[in-house]
């Protein structure tokens, strides 16, 4: 289960506010619907909601699907509001 994040082909940032109380299915709701991209594509798909201080991100790593929470200690993302963004 460990991966080396800084090796996937591609990271999607969601821009705007996330209902953070979604789940994996609920996220990958999302990603399908509304920005038509492939879940299973080597991809990060990193979510944010009102508060800029925490944020999940979502990854299929070819066994199922892994959903990590942060939460920083201290400080702020600067987090874009409007469409989608990639890395």
């Amino acid at each position: 289960m460990l991966i080396n994040y800084s090796q996937v082909k591609h990271i999607f940032i969601v821009c705007g506010k996330t209902d953070m109380r979604r789940g994996i299915d609920g996220l990958a709701t999302i990603i399908v619907d509304t920005y038509n991209l492939d879940l299973f594509d080597d991809a990060i798909f990193l979510f944010c909601g009102g508060r800029t201080d925490r944020f999940k991100a979502l990854y299929w790593d070819k066994n199922g699907f892994i959903l990590l929470y942060k939460r920083l200690e201290s400080g702020k993302l600067q987090w874009p509001r409007k469409g989608m963004a990639t890395i």
